[in-house]
């Protein structure tokens, strides 16, 4: 007889009676669907596996630890401390002071002619962009010429619209002839329906002297503006100045040059750098005050454990595996005949500023006026 069913009863007759005998139980088919779903019984998890795992599992833990103490100090730094966040924006950046105890403070943003500069110093850089991808042949390939006829547009509607900006007369000069010279070459280009590239770069070349005038009015508006800010937010903290931290943000590019960090660097003196004046690295210009809220105390509360567990407070600012990865590199160069390329060793409480400042480590022009 078919089993249909664990706990199935069979009836036997037996005799002048009826016994009741519980059926076996039916040994269970995987539904195929289920397989891919499962582990495979003749490949059993080996004991090194499930050691490695337990052992893993430590690091793991560590960070659900980790993160729930981050929160704890993070809220008791912010009730006791004062720190101003200065960020990246495309107007031109944004400072925050989190007074300790109280609800941060954010400052206005610079005037807008910080950001009209730029924007039309960037129109330039953008029209050379939109030419280049088709310079081998333009007049064959037309892909171009709806988008920059499109952009002439913009660029004519920005001239009309400069008459209603508020500014000096020299700076709107400047911004007027600017789009102008954007202006004639654009046309140029659309009325021959091509271009070279030595007509790109005479282009570039003739615009470039307006460029560094543009860039010469958005710094002088950003700097004087953030000046003044700080010069209140450090008579409004007062005697406690001294215990203040600073903190900005920076990609790649504005290392070498990062316009707040020097700013905040004129305030909080050499002393402070990499002390109480923290120069975060991030992955784009702008970055969440949150984000780099998490960051800044990830460092601030790890100097505990260097100070509890290696005796130095500011160990934990560095890779612990790099001193030994240094050994390692040297050695292994040491053993192909080679000269390990690294840093100079420096103490870990440096306050040297956190970009290149050895004039002796490179050739060539180290400013714009120089380069020509």
């Amino acid at each position: 007889m078919k089993k249909f069913f664990f706990g199935l009863f069979s009836l036997l007759q037996c005799g002048s009676g009826i016994i009741v005998q519980a059926a076996e139980e039916p040994t269970a088919e995987v539904p195929g669907f289920m397989k891919p779903f499962i582990i495979d019984e003749n490949t059993p998890t080996s004991k090194g596996k499930i050691a490695y795992d337990d052992l893993y599992a430590l690091n793991d833990e560590m960070f659900t630890i980790y993160n729930k103490s981050l929160a704890i100090y993070k809220k008791n730094f912010l009730e006791r401390n004062n720190l101003i966040m200065g960020l990246f924006s495309g107007s031109g950046g944004r400072f925050i002071l989190y007074r300790a105890g109280e609800a941060p403070i954010e400052a206005p943003s610079p005037s807008e002619i910080y950001r009209i500069a730029k924007s039309i110093g960037h129109c330039a850089m953008a029209t050379f962009d939109l030419l280049t991808p088709y310079v081998q042949d333009p007049a064959a390939d037309l892909a171009w010429l709806g988008s920059l006829q499109s952009y002439r547009t913009q660029v004519q509607t920005a001239i009309g619209a400069i008459s209603n900006v508020e500014c000096e007369k020299e700076v709107c000069d400047v911004l007027r002839d600017t789009l102008k010279q954007i202006a004639a070459f654009m046309d140029t280009c659309i009325q021959n329906r091509t271009y070279t590239y030595e007509e790109i770069q005479t282009f570039a070349r003739s615009i470039k002297p307006d460029l560094a005038k543009l860039i010469d009015i958005a710094t002088q508006v950003q700097v004087g503006h953030w000046w003044k800010v700080l010069e209140q937010w450090k008579q409004l903290i007062g005697k406690d100045w001294d215990k203040t931290y600073g903190l900005s943000n920076s990609i790649y590019v504005a290392r070498q040059n990062n316009i707040l960090f020097s700013v905040l660097a004129q305030f909080f003196g050499e002393q402070a750098i990499n002390e109480r004046l923290i120069l975060l690295e991030t992955t784009d210009f702008t970055a969440t005050p949150d984000l780099m809220l998490d960051a800044f105390m990830r460092i601030v509360s790890d100097r505990m454990i260097g100070d509890v567990f290696f005796k130095n407070y500011r160990l934990m600012d560095f890779e612990l595996l790099g001193g030994s990865a240094r050994k390692a590199i040297q050695a292994e160069a040491a053993k192909r005949g080679l000269t390990a390329v690294l840093p100079p060793l420096v103490p870990f409480n440096s306050h040297e500023w956190p970009w290149k400042i050895d004039p002796r480590s490179g050739t060539g022009p180290a400013t714009m006026d120089e380069i020509h």
